[in-house]
Parts: C-alpha cells; structure tokens; sequence
C-alpha cells in the first residue's frame, strides 16, 4: 500500500455522525420543520389559552377527525391544570365548569388511566358539579377495576354512615356513587349498596341504589335471597321488594324470591321483633307468589292459609287477607290445596247449619275457587250447599262449581 491510500478511502467520524442524524430527520419539502404530535399542539393550545377558553379548545379538540387517539390524555392533561391551580383558582366559575367538562370528558372517553387524577382532583374539590362529574367518570373508567370499585365503595359507605347518624351529607355525591359502583360492576358492591338501599335515603338516593345492585356482576338473586334469610327485618323486605321488582328477573327467580320470604315470614310469625316488616313481608310474598302461580310453594302457601284462618278467627287480621289466601290457593291448582280449601267449605258448612254463621264473601270465594280448580275432592261439600240456609246467589255458584268439576 502506498504511503496515503488508507487515509484517502477513509469517512471522518464526526461526517458519519452528521450524516446518520441527517438521514433520521426526513427531508420536509420547501425545507419546512415537520408537524408537532397532535396532541402536544391542543395541549400548548390549551396552556396557552385564558382560563375562560380552555374549556373551548377541549371542545374543539374532541370533534378533531383523531380525536379517539388522544382526547383521553388531553382531558387528563386539563385535570392536571385543574389540580395544580386549584388553590389559586379553585372557587372561580370557570375553573369548576372546566373541572367539570375534563372529568365528563374522561368517563366519556373510557381513559382509564385518569382513574388516579380524578380522586384527587374530587378530593380536593368541593362544588357538588365537579364531585358528581368526577364520580360518574370513576364508574365508567373504573369498570373491572377493584381498586376504583373499592375506593367508591369506601365513600359511600361512609356517607351512609353519617346519614345514619343524622350527619350532614351530600346528596348529590351520594347519589352519583351509587351510580358510579353500578356501572363499575363489581361484586363487593352489594353489601354497601344494600345499605344505602335500607338507610331511608330520600327516593332518588334509593333508586340509584337499587338500580345499581341489579347491574352488578355476579349472582344477585342469591344475594337477596341470602339477605331475605339472615338480613334484618327491614333488610329482609327490601331484599324481595328488589328481587320481584327486578325487570331482569324472570318468574323463575321472582318465584324463588317470593317463595324464600314466605318461609321466611311464617318462621318468624310469632316473632315480636321487627313484626311489621315480618307481616309486610308475607302478605306481599303470598300476592306475587299467587300472580305467578308458583306451585313449588304450595306447602307454604296450605300453611299460610291455616294461619290466617286462625288469625281470622282471633280477630288479629282483616276478611281481605283470608280473600287473597283462598285465591293464593286457587293459583297453586294442586290436589292438596283443593283439599284443604274443602275442608274448610266444609267447616263453613257445619256452621251455618248449626247456628246460621257465615261470612257471605268468604264463602262465595271459596266456593268459585273449587270450582275453577275442579278438583273432585270438593263434590261432597259443594253439593250440601244445596241443602242448607244459603242465598240463592251461593247455591247458584255451588251448582256451577259442581258442573266444573274434573271426573
């Protein structure tokens, strides 16, 4: 090799290195600068506008063709502004609207990520908009996670708590938690939405709770039907009024439901703690159980019959209760139900002929309802209707029952 040839075919390092930054940076016609990312110009937009105009550029910036990429961070981005001057500006107007608008913006845009921004920024803000904007959001950007679900449930728990203990809370808030756990879906909502349920909140309150137990995960007819069995008194009613109020219900679990509360109620018959409720929750299971025509609770419903009967006679319940057992016991349209309704025509029966004591609705129910169920085990005391001191209008139905009968 000649003396020069090594250097002469050689690239300088430093021109190699101008050349590779080079080649990194595509070339830009009319040697323009290449555009900045979309979001960092709506976020220098935004930091760049007066605090009544931020509001618009995040309103702009969502009907942007792309703005599914990048709306969440810049609603996130405006919640981080919110935060760090809520100090300064956290009582002015259009500070709160724009608090308001970002955490919408995020429930809206499902931005998980701003779960963790929007408890700060409703820990830190007090106007009932802001906390109930951000609440909604948490629901939505919080749906499968147990740590926003658990944190929302802790809230609510709390103002439930102090509701209890006749403390001032806010409704508002209230209400949108509710929601919030509804929406989040997560199962170890139940207890804590059951409570505020029960707790005698104002109606809305209520109604957002039962609401959202219906939309959680999970088995929720097994929930109330465990609560109708060891839950309180009250807790016990609210329970089945939720299950059979439940559009999502079919017969299926509304019969269960109804069918647990009336076990539930005849066992604690004689119980003087809570009987209100108890009484409520019985009589209420006995009408659904009836316009369901839930024959798996026939053996219930055969020994709620005798108990009225019984009360009836003490004078400890109106005639429109033993009204709505007979028809209980129509709706059952069982073998054993009609002998038992029999029975008690025929006890009817020996009254009236020993001292001409009869009660004129109960006995025409009666006697309509063997009909309708023809079961042949009514024959005999529908037939010695015909003998004893009754109006024409009984003995006219007792002759149609009879015709109805099943051979």
């Amino acid at each position: 090799m000649k003396k020069g040839e090594g250097r002469k075919g050689r690239v300088p390092a430093f021109a190699l290195c101008l050349f590779c930054v080079c080649a990194a940076v595509p070339a830009q016609e009319g040697g323009e600068e290449a555009p900045e990312p979309i979001l960092v110009s709506y976020e220098r937009h935004f930091t760049r506008a007066s605090l009544d105009a931020k509001e618009e550029v995040l309103r702009d910036a969502a009907t942007d063709e792309q703005a599914r990429a990048f709306i969440g961070q810049l609603y996130e981005f405006a919640l981080a502004f919110v935060l760090e001057n809520a100090g300064i500006l956290g009582q002015d107007p259009d500070m709160i609207s724009l608090a308001a608008f970002a955490a919408r913006g995020c429930g809206e845009a499902g931005h998980t990520a701003a779960a963790g921004i929007l408890w700060q920024v409703f820990g830190v803000y007090r106007d009932p908009l802001v906390r109930t904007e951000v609440l909604k959001a948490l629901g939505a950007v919080g749906k499968g996670d147990p740590s926003v679900a658990g944190r929302l449930n802790e809230f609510l728990s709390g103002e439930t708590g102090r509701y209890r203990s006749r403390l001032a809370v806010d409704y508002l808030a209230v209400e949108a938690a509710a929601t919030a756990l509804g929406a989040a879906g997560d199962v170890s909502s139940y207890p804590v939405l059951f409570a505020a349920l029960v707790s005698g909140y104002p109606d809305g309150i209520s109604r957002a709770a039962e609401k959202a137990l219906a939309e959680l995960g999970g088995d929720y007819r097994r929930f109330l039907v465990d609560m109708i069995r060891g839950g309180s008194p009250a807790e016990k009613l609210a329970a089945f009024n939720a299950g059979t109020g439940n559009e999502r219900f079919g017969t299926a679990e509304k019969g269960e439901i109804a069918e647990t509360a009336l076990d539930v109620g005849l066992g604690l018959a004689g119980d003087a703690g809570g009987r209100g409720e108890i009484i409520s929750l019985r009589y209420a299971a006995v009408n659904v159980i009836a316009s369901l025509q839930w024959s798996r609770a026939n053996a219930l419903v055969i020994r709620h019959f005798y108990v009225v009967q019984t009360d009836y006679q003490r004078g400890a319940v109106s005639k429109e209760r033993v009204l709505e057992a007979v028809a209980c016991m129509g709706a059952m349209g069982t073998s054993e139900a009609a002998q038992a309704l029999a029975l008690q025509m025929g006890y009817i029966n020996s009254q009236t002929e020993r001292n001409g004591e009869y009660d004129g609705e109960i006995t025409m129910a009666l006697v309509k309802t063997l009909g309708e169920m023809g079961d042949k085990a009514a024959f005999d005391n529908l037939l010695y209707i015909g003998y004893l001191s009754y109006p024409e209008q009984i003995k006219a139905a007792a002759r149609e029952a009879l015709n109805r009968l099943k051979w």
